[in-house]
């Protein structure tokens, strides 16, 4: 080989190895593909979020031991539990007081003993009752004390107690046996002999205090379909007070328009040829009003959300960290999700945001639905929480996490996968602008935001409950309405309460009322109420005072006590309001967030009611008072069946105090009105049925802290817009040669039912 084509060949390597560290500097500068970023702790995370966590399972138990062996009575296991026995009703965790809790967080004061509130009907007593228990500390608990009547005024009289699952199946058992005193009837009407046909309770029960007699409807049942759209025309009055299920009777029947006695007046009148019978057949599973079940073969996969470079999220146990904010999640059983300690760019924002009622009250001719007034809290917003299906209720990728709860058993229940977290990339600009004029560039950032979700099947309906983080300090809160619409028979002037559905199906009108606590600490617990809003004034022109200008006058007003920051429903609310801080910012304006109501409401129950003080919080689309350790929630679980004597009623706590530089809460109201109509077969859908509010910054800040996202994008016309070092969207082409690992598919949500 000659010298000649040596040093050819040298120069070509020499070029080569060149050309590839140039490569490989300008890829340093980008993500490196498929590799999992972790993300950086924005604060040390010390596990003070425990202060605010869900019972775990063996604290559960540890609780429910302590409590069979240092009460002195009797407990059965609440699924066996007569009425006329003991038993462990549900747990939950006992939430400090907020002034010990921010002595431990913000002063470097002890932690404060974990305690568990413990919940037991007893029935088993000279004069039965619900009694509520504090049992500490734990995980070894050692005390109990009973909190009741400093908590309620007074003893919880036994009747308030939510129905248990073992109430229900005597309360079927009953039915059933009655059904069948009037089998000619059922043959002719129904095309059945009673065994195939499932009830739905309603609620309140009764009219008045001490009654437990509640209205069922009756359902055709077909397997895998939603027998609520299979109204039978047959409702049955139950009176079911009585501490011995054998002294329960049925008190009314009603049928097709019209009252009955007993099944077997039903009967006789039918024998006789006196009933007018609308003759069903048994509904077919191919062709139920009810299915949801595909129509078509799997088509195409739809596009997939998945992160490069795995989550930019953190959870350690109850706690979250994206991107400056941080907060504590959990469930109650009863009242479903909450938020605790909300911070951004480690400022208190938010010290409590939590669910505490969904209210459905419906229309009809017929009993069951006129009557009917749901409190789901009663029936268990959060232990209704199921595991929710990986790549539809959530991106497939999400985080998902397991929630404990222990409700009318004695064995801690897990739901599976029940709660889930991820980013998502709402596909609209945060904020852009293109500039055209003088000089050319494009500024902009996505709209990604960090999601929490649950979602809660309340016998027929589906909640969607999120809570959404956003990069410019702003939170939203947002529930979307899904399942099956609740059903009366239609008969008479039945679509004056709704829409003709099916054959014989009324799709009955209801209103979905949602109230949510918001304790606001904006630069600190000292806060005041703020309104502002805009008037028109008329001027002259200055410059010649011959014409007449309409100029927009800002008009702020300061709300200085409860009643007038008691805003009712169907009010426009002023444009603005805001929790101000003393504090100024930068610019000498109070540091405040705004509140931001989306709602379709419908009316509120008229107070002339008997039973509108047990929801009188819906009165108010937002309400402000201060805030107080003995009013933690605006509403009871025992109010549903016994909502004519509140054990808890919001109105009493607007009471004219003031409300300047105080520690307050917002006590807000969403909904809509919804008259079910068909496209509401056979799901109601969660397009155009959402609401909620925004808490926005407004002044808190000297700027939009949103500039400082790593993930902003810049373009001039004096760049490369094709480098990946100047703009993060220039590195997603190779980035995302990365596919993402998918878990397989998994799905245990039948378990605990």
């Amino acid at each position: 080989m000659s010298l000649k084509t040596v040093l050819i060949l040298l120069g070509l390597a020499l070029a080569t190895i060149f050309a590839l560290v140039c490569v490989l500097l300008t890829r340093e500068r980008s993500p490196r593909s498929c590799q999992h970023l972790f993300p950086e702790h924005e604060e040390t995370e010390d596990g003070q979020s425990l202060v605010f966590a869900d019972l775990t399972a063996e604290e559960m138990s540890q609780v429910v031991r302590y409590l069979q062996g240092h009460l002195g009575v009797p407990l059965v296991e609440a699924s066996r539990a007569k009425p006329s026995e003991n038993c462990i009703a549900w747990l939950d965790v006992q939430v400090p007081a907020k002034a010990e809790v921010l002595r431990f967080l913000d002063s470097g004061g002890a932690r404060p003993p974990r305690e568990a509130l413990a919940v037991l009907y007893f029935g088993k007593q000279a004069e039965p009752n619900i009694t509520e228990l504090v049992v500490g500390p734990l995980p070894r608990p050692a005390y109990h004390r009973d909190v009741t009547v400093h908590k309620y005024g007074g003893k919880v009289p036994y009747h308030r107690r939510p129905v248990t699952g073992r109430e229900y199946a005597e309360i079927n058992a009953l039915i059933h046996r009655e059904l069948k005193k009037a089998p000619l009837f059922l043959t002719a009407c129904c095309d059945s002999d009673g065994t195939d046909l499932v009830t739905l309770t309603t609620a309140p029960r009764g009219f008045k205090s001490g009654d437990r007699l509640t209205w069922f409807v009756l359902f055709h049942n077909v397997a895998g379909t939603g027998y609520y759209l299979s109204p039978i025309g047959l409702e049955v009055l139950v009176d079911h007070g009585d501490l011995h299920v054998s002294r329960w009777q049925l008190r009314k029947v009603f049928y097709n328009g019209r009252y009955f006695a007993s099944t077997g007046d039903l009967e006789r009148e039918f024998v006789a040829g006196a009933l007018e019978v609308v003759r069903l057949k048994q509904p077919q599973a191919d062709a139920v009003l009810g299915s949801i079940k595909p129509r078509r073969p799997p088509g195409p996969p739809g596009p997939l959300q998945f992160e490069l470079q795995g989550p930019r999220y953190s959870i350690r146990n109850n706690h979250v960290t994206f991107q400056g904010w941080s907060f504590a999640f959990g469930m109650n059983p009863n009242t479903g999700p909450r938020l605790f300690d909300i911070r951004y760019r480690g400022e208190r924002i938010v010290y409590e945001l939590s669910l505490q009622e969904a209210l459905a009250l419906y229309g009809s001719n017929c009993p069951g639905g006129m009557s009917t007034r749901y409190l789901d809290g009663s029936f268990g917003i959060g232990r209704f929480a199921y595991e929710l299906v990986r790549g539809l209720d959530c991106p497939y990728t999400a985080t998902y996490v397991h929630r404990h709860y222990l409700a009318e058993t004695d064995t801690p229940k897990t739901n599976q996968n029940s709660l889930c977290i991820f980013e998502h990339d709402s596909a609209l600009p945060l904020r852009r602008h293109f500039s055209d004029s003088q000089s050319f560039y494009y500024g902009g950032l996505r709209r990604n935001v960090l999601v929490i979700r649950t979602i809660s099947t309340l016998i027929n309906y589906d909640y969607i409950w999120d809570f959404m983080f956003h990069a410019n300090g702003a939170m939203e809160v947002r529930v979307h309405a899904t399942g099956y619409i609740s059903s009366s028979f239609l008969h008479g002037r039945g679509t004056d309460y709704g829409n003709r559905v099916g054959p014989h199906t009324l799709g009955t009108m209801h209103i979905h009322h949602i109230h949510y606590k918001v304790d606001l600490d904006v630069d600190g617990q000292q806060n005041s109420l703020e309104s502002q809003d805009m008037e028109y004034e008329f001027v002259r022109d200055p410059w010649s005072a011959q014409n007449t200008i309409e100029r927009p006058h800002l008009r702020r007003e300061r709300l200085e006590r409860e009643d007038e920051a008691a805003f009712p429903l169907n009010v426009p609310l002023p444009r603005y309001l805001s929790f101000v801080s003393p504090n100024p910012n930068k610019w000498g304006h109070p540091r405040s967030y705004r509140i931001q109501v989306i709602s379709f409401a419908g009316k509120h129950l008229p107070t002339s009611s008997s039973m509108e003080r047990s929801v009188s919080w819906g009165r108010y689309q937002l309400a402000v008072t201060r805030r107080k350790e003995e009013e933690p929630t605006s509403t009871s679980i025992y109010n549903q069946n016994d909502p004519w004597t509140p054990t808890v009623a919001f109105a009493d706590f607007i009471n004219n105090e003031t409300i300047t530089n105080q520690d307050l809460v917002a006590w807000i109201t969403v909904g809509f009105l919804h008259i079910p109509h068909a496209e509401d077969i056979p799901n109601t859908v969660t397009v155009g049925n959402s609401v909620g509010f925004f808490l926005r910054p407004y002044n808190y800040f000297n700027e939009d802290p949103s500039v400082d996202s790593a993930d902003s994008v810049y373009l001039s016309s004096e760049q490369d817009a094709g480098a990946c070092g100047d703009n993060p969207l220039a590195c997603l082409s190779s980035a995302a040669t990365c596919a993402p690992h998918l878990p397989p598919f998994h799905f245990g949500g039948f378990l605990n039912l």
